[in-house]
């Protein structure tokens, strides 16, 4: 940076997680419909930036029963971490998922890391606990206003604004993020969006119990056909406080209190635990539904979380996907609202969100397929794999109990600037992830000083210089934007990332690669295209202008 770099005077970013940038908000508050995980995510991350919220829900207040979705992945805890809220430090870590055909274990997928994060790569926790934890922290930003026992009626929508309307209120906004779940269909109704998919005959009884299992306390287990439910699956997630979360694959015309009343439940449950004391803290019958919409951007607004899409949760992708949906939006409406990238960047969270949930779409689709097989022809196909699974590496490949839950990349976002030598090689295996390079969220590590590397990108753009190029490039945006040299973070940071000497790697504040560019020119290109300009403009100091 120079001297006279207009930013580093306005803002200098730091690794804390509250830091914001010195200018107000220019306009009136962001609206978030829905006080869930995903809409008490997105008023933190917007907090963070300086932008005030006002978050409504039609509830009178938090309902906190059930454990719901327990399964939080690695780069979601990040971003909790990066508001303040140590959703970590509560929850019970695993790092192996096993999975078993009746008595046999077929295989075991345990998670890496690509860099040396300080968080597991999963930890359970309910999420009635985990939104306690964002409420605490909601509570202490002046920033965020929440008020329950609004129920928004309609929504329109003009050239500069979002204007909604409930019961005895008329609230008008610059954007408005709507997480208010999957019941949202007269919202979506009055936008024009559709949610698309199916739904799932089959049913699953789901059971928080409290018990002793020894051994049990850290890993996934997830059983095809076992004795005690044949011919369809359970699965086995620990929880803090000594409870599991068990999940029985269930006909479609189970009858849960039928089952209590005569005895039956106590019967499922002792088959797995055996002759041990328990206690059943919540049950619940649950029918699975994989739907997406058409659009998750309609001008001023963004649909994020279960508005969006619906997953089956096998793999965790439903809450851990919305946070993903809350990070995305937040950094980019915080980016228009000031002045920092055009309006049209907003369109760029459709592009990448909705490509994020069809994928999801996709991964989740074609386990409930293996899981509840739609034809004969699927069901014997199914049996034969999992029999030859016993015995044939090639088989085990094929059996899917649920891909985890894993950041989308951006390869293909026009945000995103290709290095030809950098191809993205698609999926990776079970349990891996790709290596660094555009699109790619970037590995995490220490850094020199205290603090990470994702703490340093969460602050605003960030070029990190491989040893051999300049840190000295006149990089003048009116965003937020830091060059420092890869070494003076870690010397580890070039051989994580596996730098070519000269390089500049530009990240993004979700900390998504967004270029890897060998000279001042294409970092410029970079620039404007992360930001959503078309074209690079500049004036006659070399400033990229504002564009509000």
């Amino acid at each position: 940076m120079t001297d006279k770099d207009p930013v580093s005077a306005e803002w200098s970013p730091r690794t804390t997680p509250h830091s914001q940038p010195a200018e107000p908000w220019p306009l009136d508050p962001v609206l978030v419909l829905g006080n869930g995980p995903v809409g008490q995510t997105a008023a933190l991350l917007l907090a963070r930036w300086g932008v005030p919220t006002i978050v409504l829900d039609q509830r009178a207040e938090r309902d906190l029963v059930g454990s719901k979705a327990i399964c939080q992945q690695r780069d979601v805890l990040d971003v909790w971490e990066s508001v303040g809220a140590r959703v970590a430090e509560l929850g019970v870590t695993w790092t192996t998922a096993r999975t078993f055909y009746r008595d046999q274990e077929l295989f075991a997928v345990t998670m890496t890391d690509p860099g040396r994060s300080p968080l597991p790569p999963f930890v359970n926790i309910s999420q009635c606990r985990t939104e306690q934890l964002l409420d605490e922290r909601i509570a202490a930003s002046p920033l965020i206003d929440v008020r329950w026992g609004h129920g928004v009626e309609s929504v329109s929508q003009e050239a500069d604004g979002v204007t909604l309307r409930g019961g005895g209120f008329t609230l008008r906004t610059p954007y408005l993020l709507l997480c208010a779940g999957a019941r949202a269909d007269g919202l979506r109704a009055q936008l024009g969006v559709t949610l698309d998919g199916h739904s799932f005959d089959d049913r699953f009884l789901i059971c928080d119990i409290r018990a002793s299992l020894a051994g049990w306390a850290s890993e996934r287990r997830f059983y095809f056909d076992p004795a005690w439910n044949p011919g369809r699956q359970v699965l086995i997630h620990p929880c803090p406080d000594s409870t599991y979360r068990i999940d029985w694959q269930v006909p479609p015309d189970y009858d849960l209190d039928a089952e209590v009343a005569s005895g039956a439940l106590d019967q499922r449950v002792r088959a797995i635990l055996g002759d041990v004391p328990y206690e059943i803290e919540w049950k619940s019958v649950y029918r699975f539904h994989t739907r997406c919409v058409d659009r998750m951007r309609l001008g001023r607004v963004l649909l994020a979380g279960d508005a969006a899409h619906l997953y089956a949760p096998f793999g965790a992708r439903g809450l851990n996907s919305g946070v993903a949906d809350a990070e995305n939006a937040a950094w980019k409406i915080a980016f228009a609202g000031r002045g920092w990238a055009p309006e049209e960047l907003l369109e760029s969270y459709h592009r990448e969100r909705h490509a994020a949930a069809r994928e999801n779409v996709e991964v989740t689709t074609a386990t409930m397929d293996f899981l509840v097989p739609q034809s004969a022809a699927a069901a014997a196909h199914r049996r034969d794999v999992l029999a030859r699974a016993r015995t044939d590496a090639a088989a085990r490949a094929m059996v899917d109990s649920g891909r985890l839950s894993e950041p989308f990349w951006y390869t293909d976002s026009p945000l995103t600037t290709p290095d030809p030598t950098r191809p993205f090689a698609g999926r990776p295996p079970r349990g891996a992830a790709p290596p660094p390079g555009p699109g790619v969220i970037v590995p995490d590590l220490p850094v020199a000083g205290g603090g990470s590397l994702r703490g340093l990108c969460r602050n605003g753009l960030l070029v990190l210089a491989a040893p051999g190029a300049s840190v000295d490039v006149p990089v003048r945006t009116p965003a937020p934007v830091r060059v420092v040299a890869m070494t003076s973070l870690s010397t580890d940071l070039p051989g994580v990332l596996s730098a070519r000497a000269g390089e500049l790697w530009l990240i993004r504040p979700d900390a998504h690669v967004a270029a890897v560019v060998a000279d001042e020119a294409r970092l410029r290109d970079a620039l404007c295209r992360v930001v959503g300009l078309a074209e690079r403009r500049e004036d006659e100091d070399g400033l990229l202008p504002a564009v509000g």
